[in-house]
């Protein structure tokens, strides 16, 4: 089985790679519309595209039947591949993979048990967010062949970003016992840049203040320039809050500071586009710290180079927190505005409702956009909608949407077409739950934020 799968996908990354840009690139103005397109799950009841490339392959994760687990998958041209794992129960794609050429670069859980009970940063993503007591790798997926990373000499690592020179980048533990952790973390983590060989591994500086560097850091993404973003901080659990002190660039062997809008914790880049010149993520507002305790209160950001600094997005009508997680070259940046999980598109200056640029009494709920490509086309997670709601059950599908253009009868046309009612579409309480843990990697408490 295998074997045929990797068959049929070498055929089609040969068949369509000559397809990448030239074909795929429409007319920049704004979209008046999209075609949306139920991706599907595989035996699960649940599934989210993280990422988009710009030959169209959707990649994320699926869940397993039961739900307890989930596995990378890659949708790709209406067919749906699951990557399997390296042995362990969990894998997933989560940041932004601009590989044009075939790679996926990830994470996933190992058959190995980890010696010292940590619950690492794969825990946050994993249907359950429950540790299994399983080593994490970083890995590096092509041909049907998935291949783990190597860390720093520590147990656990972490793959996230990568780009088309064979780049990727992550972070991995070291063998140093950081006093800054937060049990059950006990070592170091750095942030790292692999290849393009998947057996070389580079450290990357933390930020450095008052002579002082981070202990701990961790890289997110990674452009066809070689320019990467990422955190760094005190260790706290590995994943996210003050572990994001610092939102930074690395560029010419320089670590630039993002800086923030205000907050002291998850100053989180999720993206930057091939250009460099913008980068968006999430940042915390000002008094996110009482008594000591980080409290997420963080809104999408948009850092430019022209501005050299943060601005605020917003959130849309009636929310409290947004993130920005992807963003192209024509500036098109994508996300998810919480509490009421409704995708976004922020694009000249204004955050848009993504659901209200979807065909009149669309079937899917769009809840998170976490990826675009320099096609315009976006992928995330959607629900079913049922009886005007959004329940929760066998009904939470990746889809993709793609654009189409004014031309084909107009914006009169799509304003009488428009899903206008989209806005006051709820999501349930149970789907609520699920997507506030999984949006704060599992620090949030579902009632930390009520609708």
């Amino acid at each position: 089985m295998k074997s045929r799968i990797r068959t049929c996908l070498i055929a089609m990354i040969v068949l369509f790679a000559a397809l990448v840009l030239p074909l795929r690139l429409a007319a920049q103005e704004q979209p008046d519309h999209y075609r949306l397109y139920n991706l599907g799950n595989l035996s699960g009841t649940a599934s989210e595209g993280n990422t988009i490339n710009n030959i169209g392959w959707a990649i994320g994760a699926a869940d397993q039947s039961g739900d307890i687990t989930e596995h990378a998958t890659v949708w790709i041209y209406g067919l749906r591949f699951d990557l399997g794992t390296l042995g362990g129960p969990n894998s997933d794609v989560q940041w932004p993979n601009k590989n044009d050429h075939g790679q996926i670069a990830g994470f996933s859980e190992t058959a190995a048990m980890d010696p010292f009970g940590e619950s690492w940063s794969c825990t946050a993503f994993t249907p359950t967010g429950i540790p299994t007591g399983h080593v994490c790798s970083g890995f590096v997926w092509q041909f049907g062949v998935m291949t783990g990373l190597p860390t720093l000499g520590g147990n656990n690592g972490f793959a996230s970003g990568e780009n088309n020179l064979g780049q990727i980048v992550g972070w991995a533990e070291t063998t140093v016992h950081d006093s800054s952790c937060v049990l059950p973390q006990v070592f170091q983590f750095l942030p790292v840049v692999y290849g393009p060989g998947e057996a070389q591994i580079t450290q990357l500086p933390t930020f450095v203040r008052s002579g002082i560097s981070d202990p701990d850091g961790a890289a997110t993404a990674i452009n066809d320039n070689g320019q990467i973003v990422g955190i760094s901080g005190t260790c706290d659990t590995s994943v996210g809050a003050f572990s994001a002190m610092h939102a930074l660039l690395w560029e010419n062997g320089n670590v630039v500071n993002l800086g923030n809008l205000g907050g002291k914790g998850w100053n989180t880049p999720m993206a930057i586009n091939h250009r460099g010149d913008i980068i968006v993520g999430f940042s915390d507002l000002a008094g996110d710290v009482s008594g000591g305790v980080l409290s997420p209160n963080f809104h999408a950001f948009i850092w430019t180079k022209e501005s050299g600094k943060m601005t605020d997005i917003g959130v849309l009508p009636g929310d409290a927190l947004s993130e920005a997680l992807d963003v192209n070259d024509q500036g098109q940046v994508v996300g998810v505005s919480f509490p009421s999980f409704h995708a976004f598109i922020y694009e000249n200056g204004k955050m848009t409702d993504l659901n209200m640029l979807m065909p009149k009494n669309s079937p899917l709920l769009l809840i998170e956009a976490t990826g675009i490509n320099e096609s315009g086309e976006i992928t995330g997670e959607a629900c079913i909608i049922v009886d005007g709601g959004c329940p929760l059950g066998d009904n939470i599908p990746a889809y993709l949407a793609v654009p189409t253009y004014f031309g084909g009868g107009g914006a009169d046309t799509f304003a009488e077409t428009a899903n206008r009612e989209a806005a006051s579409i709820t999501v349930s309480e149970g789907v609520r739950q699920q997507m506030m843990r999984k949006l704060a990697f599992g620090h949030f408490k579902p009632e930390q934020v009520k609708p």
